[in-house]
């Protein structure tokens, strides 16, 4: 099915040279229509419904920014939208940031390059949209860690059960690992008056400075971006070789980045830089660099790389992937003995060292991010814990010595056992629901228990286990049924024919396909249409 795609600019001139531009069907979108204005662009928004909207910032009867922010309060994450706009009206751009734009095009600047290259942008932003997707919960409000965080987060503590586990979820979601030099940083987006602000406002200005970090980022360097908690922030920078690999760039692009974000949004960036490593799998060991530089950052000093030779300035990082296998258990099967033993080992491990202050915030915020991300509705679960405390979670910074950091780390684990204990098996029911959605959403795919349980960071055993108990028949059964009842409505409603179905559904072979269709239904498949067709022969 084809992207649509909506076209918004009061100059026809403009609208014919977008149109013509780029050979829109090679991206598989089609213009289902242009509009001179921002009120006749809505209304056709309202009844096409496009992915996309490349729009003018200025138009009559209504601008693009106000379309925008109707569209955002109306339909939510779509369409995506593509701002055109002129360098005089480029401070207009700090607002569309604050409505989730993709991306800001110049009118003079724009050409079959510029234009390809952003639209790829939105195409992998609405890849990103459509995975979250499978995962919003029965309130129609999606899940604010979704699958693609997870993956992250796994690859920046070097959580992965093996590079087999890393490789099905990157080809999962899309994301492309093929290059072979990589580097991280980490960092902090502050601000003077942000505690002044309604809870609303406050989450509008981080998240508009974290749009705006991803937008000049990318546009100097390839990198992915990733929100940790509201006001932390983790860079991948990925580069084909290591002689491409513009260490200058990234600095120049971070030192942009800071004085765009503090000229718009009025909020200061501290940063710090690993060193590149030769592969993806051992990002984790830049991150951790970069962890390390950041605790030398400050105002005067916003942007810091790691060097070894600094003499014990930069002193190790706590090492989270000690307790890998313990937390990972603990979090993605809800294993609350697990949870308590680990984090209050963990915790005395932070007493035993009280000079070491810089370590026990790092490994308590690493274990924060953590539950933030692999934990479902790992926002709200947090909040809920930390409900008697004015900033809830995030007054893990305001700690002064590691004795409250432990402290801090107790109450969290305390929490955190009392909440997955009296939802535990609603949150069981949620992975089997989300596992189900995932099924459903690659029936066309050969599934087996060992690829989707690497998908969700799962034992294969334990997904086993838990798809027998809470549906009623095994993990290969239930797929088994769900592409036969496929299959039936691919043969009677759409008359394919039997080994296009079998090719279609991921069977080696039609004889396989009939064999197991026979299996389920009771007959072949070409006896299911006769005795289907007959039924309907006067």
């Amino acid at each position: 099915m084809m992207i649509k795609l909506l076209i918004a600019d009061d100059e026809p001139l403009v609208l014919i040279g977008i149109k013509s531009m780029i050979p829109w069907a090679d991206f598989g979108i089609e213009i289902c229509g242009t509009a001179m204005n921002g009120q006749a662009a809505l209304d056709m928004i309202r009844e096409y419904s496009p992915e996309l909207v490349v729009t003018d910032i200025k138009m009559p009867i209504m601008d693009g920014l106000e379309l925008a922010r109707i569209c955002r309060e109306e339909m939510g994450s779509l369409p995506i939208f593509l701002i055109l706009t002129s360098y005089e009206e480029f401070p207009l751009i700090k607002k569309a940031l604050s409505y989730q734009v993709a991306d800001y095009l110049i009118k003079l600047e724009l050409d079959e390059e510029t234009l390809s290259a952003s639209v790829r942008r939105a195409l992998e932003r609405l890849e990103e949209l459509k995975a979250s997707k499978a995962y919003i919960q029965t309130t129609g409000r999606p899940m604010l860690q979704n699958y693609q965080d997870k993956f992250f987060m796994r690859l920046l503590h070097n959580l992965f059960d093996s590079r087999e586990q890393f490789e099905i979820q990157s080809k999962d979601l899309r994301l492309d690992f093929s290059d072979s030099c990589y580097l991280a940083s980490h960092g902090e987006i502050h601000s003077d008056i942000a505690r002044q602000m309604d809870f609303t406002k406050e989450m509008n200005l981080y998240s508009s400075s974290l749009q705006m970090i991803r937008e000049i980022l990318g546009k100097h360097t390839p990198c992915y971006v990733i929100s940790l908690d509201k006001i932390h922030f983790a860079v991948i920078y990925h580069f084909p070789t290591a002689a491409q690999a513009e260490l200058g760039r990234i600095q120049e692009a971070l030192e942009n980045t800071r004085f765009m974000v503090h000229n718009y949004f009025n909020v200061w960036l501290t940063v710090g830089t690993g060193n590149l490593v030769d592969g993806p799998l051992k990002i984790s060991v830049s991150y951790q660099e970069a962890r390390q530089a950041f605790n030398l950052a400050n105002r005067q000093a916003p942007v810091v790389s790691f060097s070894r030779s600094d003499g014990g300035a930069c002193r190790n990082a706590f090492n989270i992937t000690v307790f890998r296998n313990a937390l990972t258990r603990a979090f993605e099967e809800f294993d609350t003995d697990v949870l308590f033993g680990t984090l209050t080992e963990i915790s005395e491990l932070f007493l035993a060292y009280p000079q070491h202050f810089l370590q026990a915030m790092d490994g308590a915020c690493n274990i924060l991010y953590l539950s933030l991300s692999l934990l479902p509705e790992g926002e709200d679960t947090l909040q809920e814990v930390f409900a008697a405390y004015p900033e809830g979670y995030r007054s893990l910074y305001k700690q002064e010595d590691v004795a409250q950091i432990s402290q801090w780390l107790c109450t969290l684990r305390d929490g955190l056992c009392r909440v997955l204990k009296n939802k535990h098996k609603t949150y069981k029911d949620h992975v089997v629901s989300s596992v189900q959605k995932y099924i459903g959403s690659h029936l066309e795919d050969r599934l087996t228990l060992n690829d989707v349980a690497a998908v969700f960071g799962l034992s294969p055993n334990y997904l086993s286990a838990l798809f027998k108990k809470n549906c009623g028949v095994g993990f290969s059964e239930y797929i088994t049924q769900k592409k036969i009842t496929l299959a039936k409505s691919l043969l009677l409603e759409q008359g394919m024919k039997v080994y296009e179905v079998a090719d279609r559904l991921g069977f080696e072979s039609a004889f396989y396909f009939s064999k197991v269709f026979k299996k389920v239904e009771g007959l072949s498949p070409r006896d299911f249409i006769q005795s289907r067709t007959s039924l309907h022969t006067p």
